[in-house]
């Protein structure tokens, strides 16, 4: 381990092998870093927080500091933080607000400058949050995901997988997975055409969920319902992809922007 003589390290805290954690670095009690962990300098992560492996963190960084909902009544919370994440200046992520699940982000995330992501989300694999991307508390993200700078996502919204929101977006209602969502309030635009070819899409799948968007977003005088049952009388619902798409949409509480 490298650790810098002016880091704060709490003697309840728990260290992995070949950690790095610079100058000015605190480390709260019931802290539990993985190996091979990287603290630039100035890093501050508070517990109980379980973080795993290859995770970088750069200045300023805040984790698992206490959850900003007036609810929280002192209990001890939790957030679990998985594999080769980074943190980037600023970043700031918060513990769950009650005991129980507690906040969670997977393995393989970007979180540039000033990303916030609050209490009791969960966040999966493979995320992109863009500088200022905000999260309000019990947000859910799913994998390959983006969010775009400064975009800002309402408590309980859902942010379906392979989708992206545009740059300063209002996000009051579910993303619908492989949609670009844009706007204030979040408008769906379209299909995210480009991002789901780079991770390798078909040209078949593509086809399905671009007749499944039209089907779902273009022909607004249709409610949600009819457009689904729509949907599922065409060839495309037997696509897996728009399956999934059927099911987020019919599983949504606040409803998915259309």
């Amino acid at each position: 381990m490298k650790i810098h003589p002016t880091a704060i390290i709490s003697p309840q805290a728990k260290l992995g092998v070949d950690v790095v954690i610079g100058p000015y670095c605190v480390i709260g009690e019931g802290v539990q870093l993985g190996d091979r962990c990287v603290l630039h300098s100035h890093v501050v992560i508070d517990g109980p927080s379980r973080i795993g492996d290859d995770n970088e963190f750069f200045p300023f960084a805040v984790i698992g500091g206490k959850t900003q909902d007036l609810k929280y009544l002192g209990e001890p919370t939790g957030l679990e933080i998985g594999h080769h994440n980074v943190f980037r200046e600023n970043a700031t992520v918060h513990r769950s607000t009650k005991e129980g699940p507690p906040t969670r982000i997977g393995d393989h995330n970007l979180l540039l400058c000033y990303a916030h992501v609050a209490h009791d989300c969960q966040v999966g694999n493979h995320v992109i949050m863009s500088n200022n991307g905000t999260l309000a508390g019990h947000v859910v993200v799913e994998d390959h995901a983006i969010i775009s700078g400064l975009s800002a996502v309402h408590q309980f919204c859902r942010i379906g997988q392979h989708s992206i929101t545009g740059g300063c977006s209002k996000i009051v209602q579910d993303v619908p997975p492989f949609m670009i969502v844009d706007g204030n309030p979040g408008v769906t635009r379209g299909l995210n055409q480009v991002g789901l070819q780079r991770r390798g899409f078909s040209e078949q799948d593509l086809r399905a969920l671009k007749s499944a968007y039209k089907q779902l977003f273009l022909k607004k005088d249709h409610n949600m319902s009819i457009a689904i049952s729509a949907l599922k009388a065409t060839s495309a619902a037997s696509n897996p992809h728009v399956a999934s798409l059927i099911h987020f949409v019919e599983t949504s509480d606040r409803g998915v922007t259309r």
